[in-house]
């Protein structure tokens, strides 16, 4: 039996993720962009097994999902990982077509827009990357997978994605999106489960937020300026938006049991 490894989950996120954030004040331009680059290499190579001490790498190991994953499942799992982004983007898309955009609670805070567009990129890059890479490790990993062990997978992610939606109440723009902050939480921790590994909900957190850092915390991607429904009446951008949400929500249960079966046969 692997020795018990006990940092808990949310220190864990939270060194992450200040991290970048100091770095990003005390270190100019590209600089913060190559030092964080460095220290995210060194977080996921420590939380993955690697390095000393040799007594608690399996416990690393084993809380951050470190399969080898088999082509299949890689292949489903990046489906997955691009079927999230796209059902959370058109959710969003749905959400503000029936209440009012609040723009000026998810623009609090993002600076983005204010930097010159050569650096706002890497920038938004690197955020969304630290992101997913620490909350991934974090949450669906560390915290997670002792869940799961105790008490089944259903209440391991169910019990997360609310620790997520907490985590995230700081946020000027979470009153609004609390359902949506539970339904993300749980849909990476469903994709982590049935993948056995982080990656995919890895890639499909930081894809998320690079979409939600450039677009709707910024203006640098552009700006979302459709009138509520309750204004213009149920139009065919609603209709449509709303139509490829569902398919995309019905798609992902899909894939998600595709990955398990092409898992357990592998």
């Amino acid at each position: 039996m692997p020795q018990s490894f006990s940092l808990p989950g949310l220190p864990l996120i939270v060194i992450g993720v200040y991290s970048w954030l100091v770095i990003a004040i005390l270190v100019p331009s590209f600089g913060s962009i190559i030092v964080m680059s460095i220290v995210l290499l060194f977080y996921w190579k420590y939380f993955s097994g690697s390095w000393w001490s040799k007594g608690t790498a399996d416990a690393r190991a084993n809380s951050f999902r470190a399969a080898r994953l088999s082509l299949g499942v890689w292949k489903w799992g990046l489906v997955g990982a691009v079927l999230f982004v796209v059902l959370v983007q058109f959710s969003l898309v749905v959400t503000f077509r029936i209440i009012e955009f609040p723009a000026a609670q998810f623009t609090s805070g993002f600076n983005f827009d204010a930097l010159p567009l050569g650096f706002a990129w890497p920038a938004i890059v690197m955020s969304s990357f630290v992101a997913g890479i620490c909350e991934e490790i974090g949450f669906r990993g560390y915290v997670q997978v002792p869940l799961e062990k105790r008490y089944g997978s259903k209440v391991g992610i169910a019990i997360v994605s609310i620790m997520f939606t907490v985590f995230h109440l700081q946020q000027a723009w979470a009153l609004p999106l609390l359902f949506h902050l539970f339904a993300i939480g749980a849909l990476l921790g469903i994709l982590a489960y049935v993948s056995g590994s982080l990656v995919p909900s890895i890639i499909g957190h930081a894809v998320l937020d690079i979409f939600n850092f450039s677009y709707w915390w910024s203006d640098v991607a552009g700006k979302f300026e459709r009138r509520p429904i309750l204004e213009t009446g149920i139009d065919f951008h609603f209709v449509g938006w709303f139509l490829i949400l569902a398919v995309s929500i019905v798609l992902f249960f899909v894939v998600a049991g595709r990955i398990r079966a092409v898992r357990q046969q592998t």
